[in-house]
């Protein structure tokens, strides 16, 4: 049985959204060989925590997901690089992060920038430049000025401590409102902590990860073991939300596992500690997957958008994203209008498999279409009253088969539109 906690938003960013969680804890944990630190370097921004730094123990699995974008950035691919050849064993390693400026689409600056800031890491924590794991968010198509981020390394250094989780999940944020972190502990031969933290508001429509995500544990875990975990819980949690359909050059998830508690490890899926490490671990994910939603730029509703009956759980899953990405139906939820019409429309456009006749949509539990129309026991003022609810349920049976998704949402609001226009400025 597992317990989970979030962390409270906090100042300096005091604007957090209607969504905010509204309770939770300050700090998260420390997790047995793994140390953080924050500064502020004025890589975009001044007077704000802008780069992070996490030091990995010696001995620990790494794995990670990325975007499949064909535009990522050069964190992203010397991040690929280096995770497809880490070998624990051999050292310590590292994981760098500035916000404000996202290194991509920089060219040949953005690998000499990258490539500085690993060798510049390495030296001052005395690991090897490819136990790296770098990371930017922010701008797109301005040379990171990576010299403000290496006159802060010594600082950074000096300060690493177990306890920084909160100061590092804040220093990753750019038009977050809030930080986003949660743990869980569970039992598996021993006390073990699942920690995690995560950025991200706007160009959200991951693919193979999302935004920026860093997870620690202190389980004992073989890589392969841990990497299908990761890539198997990421397809159903960070892969199933969407605030804009939009998915960004630097989507880059990684996650640690020390092996310091005192346990066997786990060294097959086939385990059933394996099992019980991935609940606990997809209850992490999901829950920053909807933090993420849950601040979506300019959002004030969240939405959970299941498909059931469909030809296949990956057409399901695309039905439910056609829903989600939709600014009609996104729009509706913004203005509190059950126009089930939108969703009809959504799941016609997806180009799955769909018989209108066999099609039925509820709001909550409101049965609103079904055999082809509107349900004769539907009244509009049922669907107008869920609507003014902060979290909505969409419901979509195609009543063709077997396959079901989830995937979650936000509504689209003028706020939106104000935020990503003033981005730059």
């Amino acid at each position: 049985m597992t317990t989970l906690t979030r962390l409270l938003p906090q100042t300096p960013k005091a604007n957090a959204g209607p969504l905010a969680p509204t309770t939770g804890v300050t700090t998260l944990p420390a997790i047995d060989g793994v140390r953080l630190s924050a500064t502020m370097a004025g890589v975009r921004y001044a007077n704000r925590l802008d780069v992070m730094l996490a030091e990995i123990c010696t001995g620990a699995s790494i794995a990670g997901v990325f975007t499949k974008s064909s535009t990522r950035s050069a964190p992203v691919l010397m991040c690929q690089d280096h995770l497809a050849k880490f070998d624990g064993s051999t050292g310590p390693a590292a994981i760098l992060v500035n916000s404000g400026n996202s290194n991509a689409f920089t060219g040949k600056n953005g690998f000499d920038s990258t490539r500085t800031l690993a060798e510049r890491t390495a030296a001052a924590l005395g690991c090897a430049p490819d136990h790296v794991f770098p990371a930017s968010t922010g701008v797109i198509g301005e040379p990171l000025p990576h010299e403000r981020i290496t006159a802060k390394l010594d600082e950074l250094v000096t300060n690493l401590r177990p306890d920084a989780g909160a100061d590092a999940a804040a220093a990753i944020m750019t038009t977050d409102t809030y930080v986003k972190g949660a743990f869980t502990t569970l039992d598996l031969g021993a006390p073990v902590t699942i920690s995690g933290f995560a950025k991200g508001s706007g160009m959200i429509a991951p693919d193979m990860a999302t935004m920026l995500v860093y997870m620690f544990t202190d389980a004992a875990i073989a890589q392969p073991v841990l990497q299908q975990i990761v890539s198997e819980l990421n397809i159903r949690t960070f892969n199933a939300i969407t605030v804009d359909g939009d998915t960004s050059t630097s989507d880059s998830l990684v996650m640690a596992a020390t092996g310091r508690a005192a346990m066997d490890r786990i060294d097959s899926r086939d385990d059933p500690r394996a099992e019980q490490f991935a609940v606990a671990l997809g209850e992490i994910m999901r829950d920053l997957a909807h933090q993420v939603v849950r601040d979506g730029e300019g959002a004030t509703k969240f939405v959970a958008i299941n498909v059931t009956g469909a030809a296949s759980d990956s057409s399901a899953h695309t039905i439910g994203l056609s829903i989600a990405n939709s600014p009609l139906v996104k729009t509706a939820i913004a203005g509190e209008d059950p126009n089930w019409g939108r969703i009809v429309m959504a799941v016609g456009k997806s180009g799955e498999p769909a018989d209108r006749d066999a099609l039925s949509i509820r709001f909550g539990h409101v049965l609103v279409a079904e055999n082809g129309w509107v349900s004769p026991s539907y009244k509009e003022a049922d669907g107008a009253a869920l609507m003014k609810e902060q979290d909505i349920e969409i419901n979509v049976d195609l009543g063709i088969g077997g396959g079901q998704a989830t995937v979650w949402t936000c509504d689209l609001t003028h706020g939106y539109i104000t935020i990503n226009a003033d981005y730059r400025s």
